[in-house]
């Protein structure tokens, strides 16, 4: 079952290997275990239902609870120590868009705000009902999850935006193809929320995000229903479908989506290669995106990151074996991993491969093969697991991404990890700070940077803790000219961040967008926009 209080499925774990422990120890400090709530201690401070009695909607506590927050480390705290705040008042499931229509009246009706809910794994508040006198109906759009076409002629497929990452793959793959979009989130986000948030998949190098695989489809707004036909291209004027990408439930249901999928690629490989400097790793990874190789990922981790990953992966014995070839190779204390995917046809990516490391050769890299890249893929969705286990050891993680021009990167990498170190400062804390660049473009790529830190002493100490860090590092970001969100959107705790990167006029024109919408303002209120 879906873990009420954490990351994923209650089966699963992903334990610390024991040669870390001390790493963590010596990082941060010794871990603060918390005190957490019980299910049941949670499901009694849920309030009474405001909604009146309706047969679509459900107004059980516990269903009420799991879905009162998402995925960030403020809901992680919320859940956990049961300071949760507020709750939808009822939880919706419809299994079609009659049934969707029939939800938005009913809110309209009795003054509801109505929140669009896929996965549940929002990292910034897009799924969090805020206070406030008017009741809250969430709906859950996970039953509208079938495959409803695929047109083999044009590569398209069209399915209820609720199904999830690996039912649409599983879908996809039994007749031989695959829509290639896996953000971290996979195994729990869905097609809408991909979306809904601009969403982009570890391997977009190769498939791209998710706004160049959405083809068209059915939103459902108070307003009516906006109907975007999948046209391969069009210049009739402005495209509607930039309207709806990214629009985090202000404007509307997206009901449908059908998207753009391939074949299966004959031959799909992970290959790493680890630079003696961050620079040169940068410069031959810069170098292969601008050179249009067809590869399919690019993930380029700073010393500090590859020393970590190096650390955690456990295989002792291996990992030092490997640590002396690269010193060796002249790859010492500041070497840095580049994890390159190459994915399509069997002579394509040979062709590949060889261009690749080239190019990686002549920057000084050493390609250790196939073995790291495999561990990777292989665990890629597991990763969000490794904070439940951190938490009940007393150390929290969270992580933050923006998207900078090429010129940038550098210095906004260093503003972003410094910004976090001297915000932890004054709490006489210490924070272990890291960061990879996730997504390449010719022109520019996503900085992700991860910072782990002890839980306080209560709730709020670890709550104003991250608040300190996540605005410094949001400062950072604005004033080094990068997006406030690469792939994660905007939700609640990027809005305030908007209009520096939008200007006055354009947070007008997505103003007047929600309202022709949602003239009532019941869609999803406090995302995106206030």
């Amino acid at each position: 079952m879906k873990r009420w209080n954490g990351w994923g499925d209650d089966t699963n774990d992903y334990p610390v290997p024991e040669g870390a422990m001390p790493l963590l120890v010596e990082w941060v400090g010794d871990g603060r275990p918390p005190r957490d709530i019980t299910l049941a201690e949670a499901v009694t401070a849920v309030p009474p239902p405001r909604l009146p009695d309706h047969p679509l909607v459900s107004t059980d506590a516990e269903i009420r609870l799991r879905h009162a927050r998402g995925q960030s480390l403020p809901d992680l705290i919320a859940l956990r120590s049961g300071q949760i705040g507020a709750f939808p008042d009822g939880v919706a499931t419809p299994t079609s868009e009659e049934e969707v229509q029939a939800l938005i009246h009913f809110a309209a009706a009795v003054g509801a705000k109505l929140i669009p809910y896929g996965g549940g794994t929002s990292v910034v508040g897009h799924i969090n009902p805020l206070p406030g006198d008017a009741p809250v109906l969430t709906v859950n759009l996970q039953r509208l999850n079938q495959l409803l076409q695929l047109e083999e002629t044009c590569q398209q497929a069209t399915f209820g935006a609720g199904i999830q990452g690996p039912d649409l793959e599983a879908r996809l793959r039994a007749q031989g193809y695959t829509l290639g979009h896996f953000p971290q989130s996979f195994e729990l986000s869905t097609l809408g929320g991909w979306i809904a948030t601009r969403s982009s998949g570890q391997q977009s190098l190769g498939y791209g995000r998710i706004e160049s695989l959405f083809a068209g489809g059915r939103l459902l707004s108070p307003a009516g229903t906006l109907e975007l036909l999948p046209f391969p291209a069009s210049a009739a004027g402005p495209d509607l479908r930039q309207v709806v990408l990214g629009s985090e439930g202000r404007l509307g249901i997206i009901t449908t989506a059908t998207v753009r999928i391939r074949p299966l690629p004959e031959r799909e490989e992970f290959h790493a290669v680890f630079f003696p400097h961050f620079e040169q790793g940068m410069a031959a990874a810069r170098q292969l995106v601008q050179a249009g190789l067809p590869l399919s990922m690019l993930r380029l981790s700073t010393a500090v990151e590859t020393a970590t990953t190096l650390a955690m992966a456990g295989h002792e014995r291996l990992i030092g074996a490997v640590e002396k070839w690269l010193t060796f190779r002249g790859a010492d204390d500041e070497k840095c991993m580049l994890l390159l995917g190459l994915t399509g046809m069997d002579r394509m990516v040979k062709a590949s491969r060889k261009a690749a490391l080239d190019i990686t050769g002549a920057h000084k890299g050493v390609h250790m093969g196939q073995q790291f890249g495999k561990q990777w893929h292989k665990g890629r969705f597991r990763t969000p697991y490794l904070r439940n286990t951190l938490w009940e050891l007393g150390y929290a993680v969270d992580t933050l991404e923006t998207a900078v021009s090429w010129h940038h990167v550098p210095e906004l990498m260093g503003s972003i990890e410094t910004a976090i170190r001297s915000a932890a400062a004054p709490f006489d804390e210490r924070v272990h700070v890291f960061t990879h660049l996730s997504h390449l473009y010719a022109d520019g790529a996503s900085i992700y940077t991860t910072y782990l830190f002890r839980l306080g002493q209560t709730p709020d100490d670890t709550m104003q803790q991250w608040q300190a860090m996540k605005t410094a590092a949001s400062q950072a970001i604005v004033a080094g000219q990068g997006t406030i969100s690469h792939q994660h959107g905007v939700g609640l705790d990027h809005a305030p961040y908007l209009p520096a990167e939008k200007g006055e006029l354009g947070m007008a024109v997505l103003s007047d967008l929600t309202h022709r919408f949602d003239p009532q303002g019941m869609m999803n209120p406090g995302k995106l926009i206030a």
